[in-house]
């Protein structure tokens, strides 16, 4: 158990970037026990805020860090942190740097450990189909998203969502879990679980880059319903073409009890109040809220 004075200047060094990170700051600075001795972004950060907290607060703002060098290891070193927290951060920490602060380093991860290690884990968890999806705080090792998990919890899907309900959610409740782990470190009340006792396998995704936002229409309504809500906006949306020109579809539904049948796939069937039905592998479904500088029309056939 930590005494009274350890409890009132528990020193953190925050890596983080961009809105994961900011409802965490928010809670973690409200904190009187708690002193945010440093933030370091990305090296390719654009976000304004977390600078704005560092002026606000007068906070060190560290940037551009090589947090693997010893120029920085010196520097870390200096302000004698009991802990450090990353955030929607993306340098890999090494084992010197993982193991300076007095009770080591703790990551955020939006996915249910070990299961859904690495990255892009919202879309991923759609595209797969899942019915929840996982945050979960664990301890920084060498590997990836691979060591002791401090707390794990999970949050429904249902049809209803996409893309952007899953961060509004993710945003929030990656700051609670991430607050609240820190307070169980800070107390010594933490109960450390290895991934292996889970599943001693689990598995990663990868990220996801340029070119995987284009469908593939031979395949299933509900696949092809998963894929478009998995990067909705404020993802790239899910984009097809006709003729060479680019059409991008933000949302679909599923059509409840469509029948399987032999068709054209991509082949626009109908027109409808919010869109078009069309046709996939099985069945069909509607696609709505569509970007392009074209004028759809019943018999166009969508490809790449």
């Amino acid at each position: 158990m930590l005494d009274k004075k350890t409890m009132m200047k528990f020193k953190i060094g925050y890596f983080a970037d961009g809105p994961w990170s900011h409802l965490a700051f928010e809670k973690l600075i409200q904190d009187d026990t708690i002193s945010i001795q440093f933030i370091v972004p990305r090296s390719d950060t654009t976000d304004e805020t977390l600078k704005g907290f560092s002026n606000k607060y007068g906070i060190d703002y560290l940037f551009p860090v090589k947090i693997n060098s010893d120029e920085f290891f010196r520097v870390a070193k200096s302000y004698d942190c009991d802990l450090f927290v990353s955030m929607s951060f993306n340098q890999i920490f090494r084992k010197s740097i993982i193991d300076l602060p007095r009770f080591g380093t703790i990551n955020c991860h939006a996915g249910k450990l070990p299961f859904y290690r690495g990255r892009n884990i919202l879309n991923w968890a759609l595209i797969n189909d899942e019915n929840s999806f996982g945050i979960t705080v664990h301890y920084v090792d060498e590997g990836i998203d691979t060591g002791d998990i401090i707390k794990q919890n999970s949050y429904p899907i249902n049809d209803n969502d996409d893309y952007s309900s899953l961060l509004e959610i993710a945003y929030v409740e990656c700051a609670n879990i991430l607050y609240d782990s820190i307070k169980e470190i800070q107390s010594g009340e933490l109960k450390r679980i290895e991934q292996n006792t889970i599943n001693p396998v689990g598995f990663y995704c990868g990220r996801r880059g340029e070119g995987d936002e284009l469908i593939n229409w031979n395949q299933t309504s509900r696949r092809l319903f998963n894929f478009i809500r998995s990067i909705a906006k404020p993802g790239p949306m899910a984009t097809t073409f006709i003729s060479g020109v680019e059409v991008k579809i933000n949302r679909s539904k599923i059509i409840v009890d469509a029948p399987e049948y032999i068709g054209t796939v991509g082949q626009l069937l109908a027109k409808t109040a919010d869109g078009f039905l069309i046709k996939t592998e099985d069945s069909f479904i509607e696609i709505c809220e569509i970007e392009t500088s074209l004028k759809l029309k019943i018999g166009d056939k969508l490809g790449v």
